[in-house]
């Protein structure tokens, strides 16, 4: 709607849009660091961003290790009202969204995903709390994996080599972020040249600058928002042309 409005008087508009983040773990990575990580890149907003790395792509050799100690860092998470100084996790937004979250676990339930946490334990009669939730061994095809949810839930997906990764990081209608996790720093940067995603953290997640440019890919978006690419998109290219020449020649 606001393109439509704009395109009307052919008004320049930049629009970071929605997101499916991948999160790539190679075998290499240091779990202490990627754990923490990847559940930072989630779970603290109670997933209400663009940006979280909710799928979790991980190496086969390591998923099972990886996704257990992840599981046991983000249950311990303390979900509460933002005025509670010892909340982590606050509500979700409003009730709609509140529903919304808890229709797309439900539904992901009934499709038989593996629950390896229930954030629907963290329920109340008032809020709309809900509390970090796993999903383990989800396909990249589905719902749960391709959708949205803007919430506090993640999935786990094991990949076998890193052509795969790529591919399974690429399969989505979103290109917002993605994360590398991996010691191997000129890899993870040769890895991160082939993701279609408009920013890609290596051995971090959500970090941010005033001078780094933040924009997607595909339906993430389009135009750059900060540093002088988001100054760029609201500025016209002028070219003047001045002749040092005494004289003018005669046309005819």
């Amino acid at each position: 709607a606001v393109a439509a409005v704009a395109a009307r008087k052919v008004k320049p508009v930049v629009m970071e849009l929605g997101g499916k983040s991948p999160q790539i773990i190679f075998p290499d990575a240091d779990l202490d660091l990627a754990v923490n990580g990847v559940a930072s890149g989630i779970f603290p907003p109670g997933g209400q961003s663009c940006i979280p790395g909710t799928r979790i792509l991980v190496h086969q050799d390591i998923i099972a290790e990886f996704t257990g100690r992840l599981a046991e860092l983000a249950g311990r998470a303390r979900v509460g009202p933002p005025d509670d100084p010892n909340s982590q996790i606050g509500p979700m937004a409003n009730r709609p969204h509140y529903e919304y979250v808890l229709s797309s676990i439900e539904a992901a339930v009934k499709a038989g995903h593996e629950l390896l946490l229930d954030g629907r334990s963290e329920c109340r009669e008032r809020g709309y709390f809900i509390g970090p939730t796993i999903f383990a061994n989800v396909s990249n095809e589905s719902d749960l994996a391709q959708n949205e949810v803007f919430g506090p839930v993640a999935s786990t997906e094991a990949w076998v080599d890193e052509q795969d990764a790529v591919r399974i990081a690429n399969d989505t209608i979103f290109g917002l972020a993605a994360g590398i996790w991996s010691r191997d720093v000129a890899n993870a940067m040769r890895v991160a040249d082939q993701i279609e995603a408009g920013t890609v953290y290596i051995n971090n997640y959500f970090s941010a600058s005033a001078q780094s440019p933040v924009g997607g890919y595909k339906q993430s978006g389009y135009g750059r928002e900060n540093g002088w690419e988001g100054m760029r998109s609201f500025m016209q290219t002028k070219s003047v042309w001045l002749s040092t020449s005494p004289s003018q020649p005669t046309p005819f």
